[in-house]
């Protein structure tokens, strides 16, 4: 009776090994609802990959977590170094940060002025300098790596706790190579005594053309959807069939008391608005069939008819009304087949919006 998310483990460890073996140097990112896993469970899979470093020919020495409240969690699983993506700040979860757990943790600093005050704080602090992109989310512009450079001094990076430059790039972009020049380039004008770069979203090629334009400088992918997610075959999800109610047209159900449009049945699945259900994400898709499909929604749903993620038979059904907590109604018209009570159901969603009652992995 819930919403579980199975795993084709063989399929997926196999997958995991390959993508570490085609990365060398690659930092998995397990953060937020750990696309789907959770965060532990990704950690342990992490140490997995650690352990298996013969056999993938990479060392998995170092996992990114999201922010300063996931490291305990991955801390208690996996053995190595944690980057913290979510930059430094004189306040908040960063102070909070257990001591005993402080040698393991790699910070991400955005401003000069927070170097200053990290170093002041912990002069045995490890960290990256996060670069300003094109995103204009955080980071340094030259000028700030100038102004870090000129704090750190002439101190080889092994000495004063400088691990590397990070660079979070925007998805979606034809390439990102001419950026990725120019802010490398950025790094070895402000004279930081570091040749490491942390990357993330740059496709397979770019990754090979920027270590052959660059063989001076380790390049270290940060990778989460693409390792954890990459194989979709290995993942399915389903959700119960709860209940089933045979219905005439003008029958009301439903906590808003709404009429079913014609004769059918409706069909009570597990999962709704506390797993993500019917909480749509942005896509970022702005082209104008994205657009009419979204205004096509809109129209649905003023009527009482929007397409859910689950599926009967290969066809997804409408929604009978608003996803409720923890439990959908579906509706299915006259003479499509009714799913027994107990069955089990597909249904699509967004990993890195839901949240899975179990997950199971064979």
């Amino acid at each position: 009776m819930s919403l579980v998310l199975r795993v084709d483990g063989e399929r997926w460890r196999s997958h995991l090994l390959q993508t570490v073996r085609t990365h060398p140097g690659i930092v998995p990112v397990a953060k937020g609802n750990g696309y789907g896993l959770s965060v532990g469970r990704l950690a342990r899979r992490a140490q997995w990959l650690a352990d298996h470093a013969g056999e993938t020919g990479a060392p998995v020495d170092t996992v990114a977590v999201g922010t300063y409240d996931e490291v305990a969690e991955a801390a208690s699983r996996y053995a190595g170094d944690l980057l913290v993506l979510t930059p430094w700040r004189p306040f908040g979860a960063a102070l909070d940060l257990d001591p005993r757990l402080a040698s393991r943790v790699v910070h991400t600093v955005s401003r000069p002025e927070d170097l200053v005050a990290l170093r002041e704080r912990d002069p045995d602090a490890r960290f990256v300098l996060e670069q300003l992109t094109s995103m204009l989310r955080h980071g340094m512009t030259r000028r700030g790596l100038a102004e870090a450079a000129a704090t750190l001094g002439p101190a080889r990076s092994d000495r004063c706790g400088l691990s590397g430059v990070a660079m979070h790039l925007p998805l979606n972009t034809t390439s990102h190579l001419g950026e990725v020049t120019r802010l490398i380039n950025d790094v070895v004008a402000s004279g930081l005594p570091t040749r490491t770069v942390f990357v993330s979203h740059l496709t397979e090629a770019e990754l090979d053309r920027l270590t052959t334009t660059y063989p001076d400088f380790t390049v270290r992918p940060r990778i989460g959807t693409d390792l954890w997610l990459g194989d979709r075959g290995a993942l399915s999800v389903t959700a119960t069939v709860l209940d089933v109610h045979e219905v005439d047209r003008g029958d009301t159900f439903g906590y808003r008391g709404r009429s079913a449009p014609k004769q059918g049945h409706i069909v009570v699945v597990s999962g709704g608005t506390a797993h993500g259900i019917g909480l749509e994400a942005p896509t970022g898709d702005q082209s104008l069939k994205a657009r009419a499909a979204t205004l096509a929604r809109g129209g649905l749903d003023a009527v009482g008819f929007v397409r859910s993620p689950f599926s009967i038979d290969g066809k997804q059904r409408l929604f009978a009304e608003p996803p409720h907590m923890q439990a959908s109604m579906l509706f299915v018209p006259s003479g499509a087949r009714v799913p027994r009570i107990g069955e089990d159901i597909e249904v699509r969603v967004r990993f890195t919006a839901t949240d899975f009652d179990r997950v199971v992995v064979d």
